[in-house]
């Protein structure tokens, strides 16, 4: 497979053939960062946002801003991995740590992915639920549905996703902008939540649940792939632009990002904290009071689409983020649509079996849950991407300067103190409070796994002086090329399937062979007859596909090639490949009609079900 981040839209929009200068030239570089930035709007951040506002007012809207500064930072960083290095972050840590450390990330990372796509899940069926009143167990269902979406959104290309995600974004801002008209907070009391103050330990509590599920690590990964999707000029100067004009980007979706998750805040605030209603935390609670509180029936409405969309647009870019993160880990690219019904089943399962068992009051533990879990693997994306950016051997002139590392490591180790403060408390204190002594072994092990790999990686890139091209390979050594022997196919199999396609199909596999060659033009049956009886059948289809094969063979054979016919029976895929293999062919033509998705399902793929069966060489012809 190729070795491109995104291979299908790598470097698909083209910015060194724009002429224009300014704002127009700027506009061809926009997008990457706004598919980044949905992550920091998702149902996870709106629990967080909503307890600080209801419980302490507008005073802390600066930890909201200083996240956002934290952001900018880091995913900055890996934007510059992904334009000057061409590797997004997974390809960067497969090239740089040992093959079982890397089996460990990817774990980690995929364990991640699961748990933000259930948080998402919730969000949106939990939107669903306030819109529409359907059960949460229906609007969990629902979700399911948005996996062809994506697959519909892929085939248009990135521009059309990132303007899709664009306009959920701007769904979710209107929304709250209009929810902040009807509250009408008082600017005054906004401005002092700018000036750093906690009132107490439970404030710090919440500040550090806000810090902590704003950076998100499959973000990290997901700009660093990004940003390959624009083609740029590979000189020093074409790279600076780049970098430059993704800069801007990043400022101006994640500061809508914050403007979004403040404005969470300040309703909270203005509608409940104001009105004496503190206790309110839950997403379902809130929707409920606003429309008692605000006088009127559209803003909850408004809050339940604004929900749906921020779940719908977090889950795409969810999405492609495994995407990266398997194909980046492992080499390993799977069909879209099976890469998409897995993650989505395993986001879905376990809230199905929670509302089933506990109820819906459970939800928001669960979601909290799914923050905890992204908790844990977010310094085992940092740390390796700080490494990458500082290394001058990788990055050149590129580099980051001292100043930056220094911000960049003091980030670091904040924000995975600040989760390993969550993580005590959420999840430490409650075993350990308890019992049972095997949930203590086991959380005491896995500490210790944690711990260990989080050092290895801080470590590793220091105490190897002279760093490997690459651990895992990625190509074998360089191949010396010898005198060149053409090979010579003199048993050629051509697959037919008896359309327009088949003369265009036996001209290609006719200009493969030569005077010797023996050509096997071969079609399978796919009757129902011919699936009762194969060989046997003699229904209307049969004898017609006879009589083509037997016309193609006569037609050819009086034009001087060696050519015989074959007719497979019952399931196409297996038949070719059974032919194939009987005749002892030296390669297969075959032809490649080019649908994908939901028409995979439908007829099928069988030119992928062939080639992974048969050693021989195949020509794949687009029909």
């Amino acid at each position: 497979m190729s070795d491109q981040s995104l291979s299908e839209v790598h470097q698909s929009i083209d910015t060194t053939t724009n002429k224009k200068r300014g704002w127009r030239n700027i506009l061809s570089f926009l997008g990457p960062a706004y598919l980044v930035s949905v992550g920091y709007m998702d149902p996870g951040n709106w629990a967080t946002d909503l307890q600080g506002g209801s419980k302490f007012g507008y005073s802390l809207i600066w930890v909201l801003l200083m996240s956002n500064l934290m952001a900018l930072l880091l995913q900055g960083l890996a934007a510059r991995l992904g334009i000057v290095r061409g590797r997004d972050l997974a390809q960067a840590n497969r090239e740089a740590y040992p093959k079982l450390v890397n089996y460990m990330l990817y774990i980690l990372a995929e364990i991640a992915i699961a748990a933000c796509d259930l948080a998402e899940v919730l969000g949106m069926a939990i939107g669903i639920q306030l819109l529409f009143g359907l059960p949460l167990t229906w609007g969990v269902l629902i979700t399911i549905l948005d996996t062809f979406l994506l697959l519909y959104l892929q085939r248009l290309g990135i521009r059309k996703m990132e303007a899709f995600i664009i306009g959920l974004v701007a769904i979710v801002a209107v929304s709250f902008l209009i929810e902040i008209i009807f509250a009408q907070p008082k600017l005054g009391e906004v401005a002092k939540g700018f000036v750093p103050f906690l009132q107490n330990k439970e404030a710090l509590y919440i500040a550090i649940a806000i810090i902590g599920a704003t950076v998100m690590p499959h973000n990290l990964y997901l700009h660093s792939a990004l940003v390959q999707t624009r083609k740029i000029n590979r000189t020093t100067e074409g790279i600076q632009q780049a970098i430059k004009y993704n800069r801007i980007d990043s400022t101006i979706a994640l500061n809508i990002a914050f403007l979004v998750n403040a404005a969470i805040l300040i309703l909270a605030a203005t509608v409940f904290f104001k009105t004496g209603n503190a206790h309110v935390g839950e997403i379902k609670e809130a929707h409920q009071l606003l429309a008692p509180l605000l006088g009127n029936t559209l803003a909850p409405s408004l809050f339940a689409i604004a929900l749906i969309a921020a779940g719908q647009s977090s889950t795409i870019t969810g999405t492609l983020a495994g995407q990266i993160v398997m194909e980046g880990y492992l080499q390993l690219r799977i069909n879209p649509l099976v890469r998409r019904l897995v993650t989505r089943l395993i986001a879905i399962l376990p809230a199905v079996l929670v509302i089933f068992i506990y109820g819906e009051e459970k939800i928001d533990a669960l979601i909290v849950l799914s923050q905890v879990i992204l908790s844990v693997q977010l310094g085992f994306a940092i740390i390796p991407l700080i490494h990458f950016v500082s290394d001058k051997k990788t990055m050149g002139a590129f580099a980051i300067k001292p100043l930056v590392q220094i911000a960049a490591w003091a980030i670091a180790a904040l924000l995975i103190s600040l989760n390993a403060a969550m993580i005590y408390n959420d999840v430490i204190t409650p075993v350990f409070l308890g019992h049972s002594i095997w949930p203590k072994i086991t959380v005491l092990i896995g500490i210790c796994l944690f711990v260990g790999l989080l050092l290895y990686i801080i470590i590793h890139p220091l105490i190897i002086k002279k760093k490997q091209e690459a651990i895992i390979a990625m190509h074998p050594a360089q191949l010396v090329l010898k005198s060149v022997v053409l090979p010579t196919y003199n048993h050629i199999a051509i697959a037919l399937d008896f359309s327009d396609s088949d003369e265009k199909l036996l001209h290609a596999g006719l200009g493969q062979g030569n005077a010797q060659t023996i050509f096997y033009l071969i079609h399978v049956v796919e009757s129902a007859a011919a699936v009762l009886l194969q060989g046997d059948s003699d229904d209307y289809e049969t004898r017609k596909d006879k009589e083509r094969l037997d016309s193609y063979v006569m037609q050819l054979q009086q034009q001087g090639y060696n050519v015989k016919g074959y007719l497979g029976y019952k399931y196409r895929a297996a038949e070719i490949i059974r032919l194939v293999k009987t005749l002892q062919v030296d390669m297969l033509v075959a032809g490649a009609h080019r649908h994908t998705g939901i028409k995979d399902i439908i007829y099928g793929e069988t030119v992928n079900s062939v080639r992974h069966e048969i050693n021989v060489p195949i020509f794949i012809v687009n029909v």
